[in-house]
């Protein structure tokens, strides 16, 4: 009985309060110390079962290996999970750029329906209500959990998610030499043939733009991108140009994560009417085949896989 008594009261404990059952340090001394924990917290969903790390997985580059992550109650994302990696230095989040910060992008996966389905009243409260993380938050920020050093402490550990350690990084810094199929992938990704640098580039491969690359329709590719936000008419079918950095270990890949692997996303882009043939507002440069040869879409391939930083390489790769 006692036994029983002490199981229920832990049951109790964890199931109402609902906070994660995970190590926690005795003080937390930085806003991105306590953003990580924050990442991992799944209090912060309504059913207390799911955190951000759950679908931005730090072990596959802060991706999800799903077409549509799993939000509470089994439901499933609208688009795919990007990765949060370098985001320190965009202007604007979410494939349809909806959030123009990462303070203003922290907040809108807990309260959104689909994924974690909180309130951030209600977040901020289940904060001040735990010892824990009503003391971490005095001696960080010097008061109570509030939305706006709530969204402080996540974007503060999201600034520290950078990767600039990969092979390409070795090769600008003249410490590494790149073999002679990623050579020939950089050229031809430099090309004008290829155009891939049209868009990606920076030193996180972005422009941070927004472009139709021609998986729009209107039947049954409907997914309308940045014209869901501006009501513009030229932005329909857009989504936010990804940075390449980690790439090849971030799949599927598109929006929807339509593709699994990158051989297939080069083989897209080469000649995107393949798979949609009355597309809408394309972008002019995708409008004719890029005529690239088998040999030109693997050794763009292999350049891209350089952009991975050594955290993420397989030993074995």
């Amino acid at each position: 009985m006692k036994y029983l008594k002490t199981t229920f009261l832990l049951l109790l404990a964890i199931g109402f309060i609902g906070f994660s059952v995970i190590e926690k340090p005795a003080t937390v001394m930085t806003k991105a110390a306590l953003g990580k924990l924050l990442f991992n917290e799944k209090v912060l969903s309504k059913d207390s079962s799911i955190s951000c790390s759950s679908c931005h997985h730090p072990n596959l580059a802060f991706a999800d290996t799903l077409p549509y992550s799993i939000g509470i109650n089994g439901k499933l994302t609208k688009r795919n999970t990007p990765s949060v990696l370098n985001m320190k230095n965009r202007p604007y989040y979410f494939f349809d750029g909806r959030a123009s910060s990462l303070q203003e992008q922290a907040l809108m996966p807990i309260q959104n329906p689909e994924e974690m389905g909180l309130p951030i009243k209600e977040a901020v409260q289940r904060l001040n209500n735990s010892a824990f993380y009503n003391n971490q938050f005095q001696l960080v920020f010097k008061s109570n959990v509030t939305a706006k050093n709530l969204a402080a402490a996540f974007a503060a550990y999201e600034n520290t998610l950078e990767t600039t350690d990969s092979k390409f990084d070795d090769w600008s810094n003249n410490i590494k030499k790149l073999s002679p199929a990623e050579e020939r992938g950089r050229q031809v990704f430099l090309s004008d043939k290829a155009k891939c640098f049209d868009c990606h580039f920076q030193v996180d491969f972005t422009d941070d733009g927004f472009k139709n690359i021609g998986l729009f329709n209107g039947k049954e590719w409907n997914d309308s991108g940045r014209y869901l936000i501006t009501n513009n008419i030229q932005d329909i079918g857009k989504f936010k140009t990804p940075g390449l950095r980690n790439i090849a270990v971030t799949a599927p890949y598109m929006h929807n994560g339509m593709f699994e692997t990158l051989e297939e996303v080069v083989e897209y882009y080469n000649n995107t009417q393949k798979i949609v043939p009355n597309s809408v507002n394309i972008d002019h440069a995708l409008r004719e085949p890029l005529g690239l040869s088998k040999q030109e879409q693997k050794d763009i391939v292999a350049f891209l896989k350089t952009l991975t930083d050594k955290r993420y390489v397989k030993k074995n790769s």
